[in-house]
């Protein structure tokens, strides 16, 4: 009986490597397709958001109520979002164009993202960070990959797309891993 050759040490490295992309990306289908998140502190709300165009002037300090520690915090009114560290400083803040639906005050969770998808709009998206959930419309942050600023929004549609300039959807994906508290305030 002939003995069984014997694999070299690189065919399994390579199987092993093989195996590993299929199930991260098995894993990461399933959660792109997932529930989205819901608040852990919400007041529900009917309203919905105009079309904004945001603000040239940089507000100085966090919005008041926003948390403590390590964060990302989206005022609603402002249509601005900070990147907060632990230690409470501010690592970047910009404005950002809020879709039709957005999410009530509350404190929220970083629960998934997709580096790259069409977004309902038709344009060519990066960088979504899903957040938050309302009414059956998931919200999350992104960036046009051409950079460009949403085109108006159809009063009618229903979008939870909080969309932001290219560099800072950059400066954001690297922040606000899974897991990252988002606080939402008026």
């Amino acid at each position: 009986m002939p003995v069984p050759a014997r694999l070299p040490s690189w065919a399994w490295v390579t199987g092993l490597t093989v195996g590993a992309i299929a199930a991260v990306t098995v894993l990461a289908v399933q959660a792109d397709r997932g529930p989205q998140p819901t608040a852990t502190s919400a007041k529900p709300s009917t309203s919905v958001s105009a079309q904004p165009t945001p603000s040239a002037s940089a507000p100085a300090r966090v919005p008041d109520g926003s948390g403590t520690g390590r964060r990302v915090v989206y005022s609603l009114d402002e249509k601005r979002v900070w990147l907060v560290d632990a230690s409470e400083s501010t690592r970047r803040t910009f404005t950002v164009w809020p879709g039709t639906v957005s999410p009530d005050p509350g404190t929220y969770t970083v629960s998934s993202r997709n580096e790259a998808t069409t977004g309902s709009d038709g344009v060519q998206i990066e960088h979504i960070i899903y957040f938050a959930a309302k009414s059956g419309v998931s919200v999350a942050f992104s960036n046009a990959v051409d950079g460009a600023s949403p085109p108006p929004a159809d009063p009618g549609a229903r979008t939870g797309g909080v969309r932001m300039r290219k560099a800072d959807g950059t400066a954001l994906w690297a922040f606000g891993t899974v897991g990252t508290t988002v606080t939402v305030v008026r």
